[in-house]
Formats: C-alpha cells, sequence, structure tokens
C-alpha cells in the first residue's frame, strides 16, 4: 500500500481510505467487520466516517471492531465528521459549539476511543461564525479530543476564507478537505483544485467511481436491476440513472475506462480510482465497498499507475464543459505569462 501525508499535516495515510458510509445500512455488522479486517490486511490505515452514517450505526460497528482489534486500532487513523442532524432539535444541527461539542462527544463514545484522529465538518453552515467553528476546532485540538481538522463539500472560497482566518487568529490550519471527485464529476479543478495546492490542503475525494457508473457494470439506455445502488433505486441523488445515460459524455468516459482497462488487463474500477489518485492534490482516495469483493477489486488500484497518455486520454475524454471565462483556455490562458514576456 502507497503512504502519503494527511494533507500537510505529519501523519501518513494509506492513499486509499475506506469509506464506510455502507456500514448499518448495505453492509450489516458481521460484513462490515469483514471488510475492516480486510481493509487492515491489505495495508489501508485510513478510516473515515460520519455521525449520520446510518444515524450513528456506522461509528457503532467501527467501535466494536475497534474493540476486538486492539493492535489495528492502534495502528488505524480516524476520521469522522459532524454537521448534519441527529436529532429533532432546534439545535441539533450546525456547527455553533454547542452542536459540534455535544456531536463530537457522542462520536467519540460511539467509536470507543479517547480522540479522532482528523475531525471533519460535514457542509458549509451559513448561520454560524466561522470564528465560532474555528475556535471550537482550535480547543478540541488543544484539549486533545481531536488530532487535525478538515472540511468536507466547502467551496474554493469557504475553504480559503477558513484558511486565513484561522492564520490571523494564530490557529491550527486545516488540513484536508472531502469533495466530490471522478472522471464523471470534475468541476473542482476550477477552484477548488487551485485553492487547496494554495494552501497545501490534501484532497480526499468521495464517490470517486460516480455512485458505480465507472465500474463500467452499467450499459446504455438499459435500466439497471439487481443489488446494485442504480438496481435497487434507479432515481438515487446525483447517481440518478436518467440523467447520466441521456449523456453521450457519460458513455464516451466508460468506453475509455473500459477500454484502457482491457489494455491494461485490470478492471475498470481500477483505471477510474487510478486516474483519481493521480490528481493534483489528492491525498487519499476514499473507497465504499458493500463486501470484500467489492473492497479488494477496488484495493488493486494501488497498484495500478497509469501512464502519462493514458491520464490524457481520460482527462480528455472527461473535460468538462465550462464557458471560455473564467475557467475555460481564454481564462486560463490569462491567468498565467512566459517569464520572458511577449504576447
Amino acid at each position: 500500500m502507497e503512504y502519503r501525508k494527511l494533507g500537510n499535516s505529519g501523519t501518513a495515510v494509506s492513499a486509499y481510505a475506506l469509506g464506510t458510509m455502507t456500514f448499518g445500512a448495505e453492509a450489516d455488522e458481521a460484513t462490515s467487520h469483514q471488510i475492516l479486517s480486510a481493509y487492515a490486511a491489505a495495508g489501508g490505515n485510513f478510516i473515515d466516517t460520519a455521525d449520520v452514517y446510518t444515524a450513528g450505526a456506522s461509528e457503532r460497528i467501527i467501535g466494536s471492531w475497534l474493540a476486538k482489534n486492539p493492535t489495528e486500532r492502534d495502528q488505524m487513523v480516524l476520521a469522522s465528521k459532524g454537521r448534519f442532524p441527529m436529532g429533532d432539535g432546534v439545535n441539533d444541527i450546525g456547527l455553533s459549539r454547542r452542536h459540534l461539542r455535544r456531536a463530537l462527544d457522542d462520536s467519540l463514545a460511539r467509536l470507543g476511543v479517547d480522540h479522532i484522529d482528523l475531525y471533519q465538518v460535514h457542509s458549509w453552515d451559513p448561520l454560524t461564525p466561522l470564528e465560532e467553528t474555528l475556535g471550537f476546532l482550535e480547543d478540541s485540538i488543544r484539549n486533545g479530543k481531536i488530532g487535525y481538522y478538515g472540511f468536507s463539500n466547502y467551496s474554493g472560497w469557504q475553504m480559503t476564507k477558513a484558511v486565513w482566518l484561522a492564520k490571523a487568529h494564530g490557529w491550527n490550519a486545516p488540513v484536508t478537505l472531502q469533495p466530490q471527485y471522478s472522471l464523471l464529476v470534475r468541476e473542482i479543478e476550477s477552484e477548488i483544485v487551485p485553492a487547496a495546492l494554495d494552501a497545501d490542503i490534501g484532497l480526499l475525494p468521495w464517490s470517486p467511481l460516480g455512485g458505480g457508473w465507472l465500474t463500467g457494470k452499467y450499459q446504455r439506455d438499459t435500466s439497471p436491476t439487481g443489488e446494485t445502488r442504480l438496481g435497487e433505486n434507479p432515481e438515487r441523488g446525483m447517481e440518478a440513472w436518467k440523467e447520466r445515460n441521456a449523456k453521450e459524455r457519460t458513455w464516451r468516459i466508460i468506453d475509455t475506462v473500459v477500454e484502457i482497462a482491457a489494455e491494461r488487463e485490470v478492471t475498470a474500477s481500477q483505471v477510474a480510482l487510478a486516474w483519481v489518485a493521480q490528481q493534483p492534490a489528492v491525498t487519499s482516495v476514499i473507497l465504499g465497498a458493500r463486501n470484500t469483493d467489492q473492497l479488494t477489486d477496488n484495493l488493486g488500484a494501488d497498484s495500478v499507475t497509469l501512464s502519462a497518455a493514458e491520464v490524457d486520454r481520460l482527462s480528455t475524454v472527461s473535460a468538462p464543459e465550462v464557458s471560455d471565462y473564467p475557467y475555460g483556455v481564454p481564462g486560463q490562458e490569462q491567468r498565467s505569462r512566459k517569464i520572458d514576456g511577449g504576447r
């Protein structure tokens, strides 16, 4: 397993993290424990969860596995998140000190640990002053409840504002950001990736397989069935079948992924994951799995290094559609210049 720095921290994490949103929902406790054990056996050391995943069940399942596996517990880097509602009260949501204090304490209790290595705010909160949120995170580092903090689903300006506000107060800076990122969803490259590179923040991409689309298991104009995310719910959120199936870009990308996989004699999933792992600013790619077979296949991406030509093929076919300004070629050209001058 390849290891990388956790953003701008000194902690080392595996290039592929284990996402656990399936725990307690698509994977029962026994299956989840098998997934955790297989991940640890493969050399993985970075587990990502959240309080809201299956209403706390994900954290409890991880906690029970950690209790049974003290050696692995000491080696794992634990990441969790807080922000979304875990109750019906008016203050059972958000990034206020009041809510985060309880959210963090409850996560620690469910996980059965005395600190969380990476605590992430799950989304922007427009009602809570950013100073209040960052102040709580700073206090939590100082009192030993968390090691580092990061963000999830922040835009470029939100992340940059937080970085500079922390610096202005002399507080610890964020180390990571979790964005959605895959060959199908590349919008973060316009603002978020440059902002992360500027602040030395590591990206932890979620949904790197586009909700299963990039595994090659779906067929054009054939509605999925069976025990898959879209087979069980074709209208599932951002991954919905109808919208993506209707886009020619979707199938150009999938066809190219499948072609390269056949040429390399690896799986489509491994090619798609390897592309994400090789992108600028990426620290660790978050893998989700329903069973150990899926996990094993995905972890095979760790041994796949795409050539520059293969990366270019995939990047070209998946290029997002943007207007000329500010993110298209003319806009990009105006943000650079030659050292020797000239037009």
